[in-house]
């Protein structure tokens, strides 16, 4: 089969005129710059990477060699299908899904990988062939596999949610500046302890609803948390994906158990949200979710009085924007005071005292970095954005949840996903 190696090449090039120009024509400028941008980052790791690898299988097995160009081939195919579907998201059989949505898109993760990782070796490769000595190289070259491999794992992995029971003991006092707290998390989804004083809140944040994120699997982490008898569920935002977005009726399927929560269960909106909000202001609604937009609720538990307050998504002017809440909903006597706020970044601007414990979600826990391996790290550590876990400023605390899904690639790396319980335990107690 003499055309075998030129096959993915061929497909690249089509992808790479066929697939912006097809979303220009059947969905708009918006989606064709974004799939160009998608495919400048990718394609080019992706050829240099497949030319590569396939010179050194041709040295080592022909048959590996057969084996790599077929499955080249086939990942681009896969990929080409993803986004030409994507002109008219909606979500897909599981077939589907696992054939095409997820083979494209962790193909599409890999190129990106692909060039990073290229472009960090290429010194190195540089002074070796300075040195004229080209056999030097040789141990190195299943190097370029290495972002293949680390795309593969994350595609298996990301999805799957780490259960957790997460104790948090809020204080009378703590830091001027916005500082993380450390965090003692039991692993699995802890049985209540009646008579402790301890509120018990299921957080949901960040599900985005879409091919990593099926109807069937929302609902399963759902019906998780809910067999635990928590006090209160309250969701966070950001609730569907393009496809989500585009399969109406889909959200309120998935958030169907949370019936059963009725009048213990509230929700904000997060950014994603304001992409469709009627899709998710009726999915809330049909399965009895009280949202909260820019408003408050009162609620009694077996854990005591808690009075809620929801902020709505806003993207700058925070301070005023939580000052304003704040004094329209002033805090009630005798109630913990629980804020709702999508972006974790607001924190900041909550005035000490306004609220016991704000619960966020977002940034999807940093999504890279070493919080598998039991370390705080992650990619936006030195950012603005408290990242994931418990974190003080004077009275206030924050709880960052890494999320209950992620948005577009298949790259959460060293960072799970949660399906937990919040222990909360007032303070003096």
């Amino acid at each position: 089969m003499t055309f075998l190696p030129w096959l993915f090449p061929a497909l690249a090039l089509l992808a790479a005129v066929a697939i912006p120009s097809v979303a220009a024509v059947r969905r708009g400028r918006r989606y064709a710059a974004f799939s160009a941008i998608a495919l400048a980052f990718s394609l080019p790791g992706l050829a240099v990477s497949y030319f590569r690898i396939d010179s050194w299988f041709a040295t080592v097995s022909p048959a590996l060699k057969t084996a790599f160009e077929l499955t080249f081939a086939f990942a681009m195919a896969a990929l080409m299908l993803h986004m030409t579907s994507m002109v008219k998201p909606r979500l897909r059989p599981f077939a589907v899904r696992l054939l095409v949505n997820g083979p494209g898109q962790t193909f599409l993760a890999s190129g990106a990988l692909a060039g990073a990782w290229l472009l960090l070796l290429l010194p190195f490769r540089l002074v070796i062939g300075l040195l004229g000595d080209a056999a030097l190289l040789e141990p190195f070259r299943a190097l370029d596999l290495l972002p293949f491999v680390l795309a593969v794992a994350c595609a298996i992995a990301s999805p799957r949610l780490r259960r957790e029971t997460v104790p948090i003991a809020l204080a009378q006092d703590g830091p001027d500046e916005v500082s993380r707290v450390p965090l003692h998390p039991h692993r699995g989804l802890r049985a209540p302890q009646p008579g402790k004083g301890v509120l018990r809140i299921a957080q949901v944040s960040d599900p985005h609803l879409g091919p990593w994120q099926s109807i069937g699997q929302l609902k399963r982490t759902l019906e998780t948390l809910l067999a635990c008898d928590p006090d209160l569920v309250l969701l966070t935002g950001d609730y569907l994906t393009m496809e989500g977005n585009g399969t109406p009726g889909a959200l309120a399927k998935a958030l169907r158990p949370l019936r059963h929560a009725e009048g213990r269960c509230f929700a904000i909106l997060g950014n994603h949200d304001h992409e469709a909000p009627e899709e998710v202001r009726g999915a809330l609604a049909e399965n009895k979710v009280r949202l909260l937009v820019d408003e408050e609720a009162l609620v009694t538990t077996a854990a005591g009085n808690v009075q809620i307050l929801g902020s709505d998504y806003v993207r700058t002017d925070h301070a005023e924007h939580l000052e304003a809440l704040g004094s329209r909903f002033p805090r009630q006597a005798d109630y913990l005071r629980l804020l709702l706020l999508h972006d974790p970044q607001g924190f900041a601007f909550v005035a000490d005292g306004e609220a016991d414990l704000v619960l966020s979600g977002h940034t999807h826990g940093g999504q890279v970095g070493l919080v598998s391996l039991g370390l705080d790290w992650t990619v936006l550590s030195r950012s603005r954005w408290p990242d994931h876990g418990l974190f003080a400023k004077g009275r206030n605390r924050l709880y960052v949840h890494r999320g209950t899904g992620f948005y577009g690639f298949p790259l959460r790396i060293g960072v799970p996903g949660e399906a937990s319980i919040l222990e909360v335990t007032p303070a003096g107690r």
